[in-house]
């Protein structure tokens, strides 16, 4: 069986677990999630990179989101949704909160689990990607696993 180490940061939706449990064509694929919530530290980028990418109004929202503990909430009912929905179509699927440190917290799952690669499922960070300060450049360097980034889709 594959095992992937999959990190997001919203809720799949049926476009990204069609994807995700195709990928590897019929071999069996177990899925560690890692639910990254939001944080006090990426609001301005987040806001930039809505900036560059013309959602002015996602920007100018952006302080409306729930930060810190008040996103852990929605955190775990997104990653329970993600987790249900891998898990009905046919794959493994654990999961966990990544509330501290989640590139050392990817190290020790990918190490624990005997991963054969990592997923960053993420919209696009503009800013974050130009300066490799992204989670898959950052990963790319803490896990001796294939790294994989790949676009969210919208409902």
């Amino acid at each position: 069986m594959f095992t992937t180490v999959l990190m997001i940061e919203k809720p799949l939706v049926p476009t990204d677990v069609e994807l995700l449990t195709t990928l590897h064509g019929d071999d069996q694929v177990s899925f560690v999630v890692l639910m990254q919530p939001h944080g006090d530290q990426d609001r301005l980028l987040r806001a930039l990179d809505d900036v560059a990418l013309g959602n002015l109004d996602e920007a100018v929202h952006e302080g409306d989101e729930p930060e810190g503990n008040a996103a852990l909430q929605p955190a775990e009912r997104a990653l329970n949704h993600s987790i249900e929905a891998l898990r009905a179509a046919g794959s493994q699927a654990v999961g966990q909160i990544v509330e501290k440190h989640p590139l050392d917290l990817l190290r020790k799952v990918v190490e624990q689990t005997e991963a054969d690669e990592v997923i960053v499922l993420t919209a696009p960070h503009l800013v974050e990607e130009f300066f490799h300060r992204d989670w898959t450049s950052r990963a790319r360097h803490k896990v001796g696993v294939p790294v994989l980034k790949l676009y969210a889709h919208s409902e």
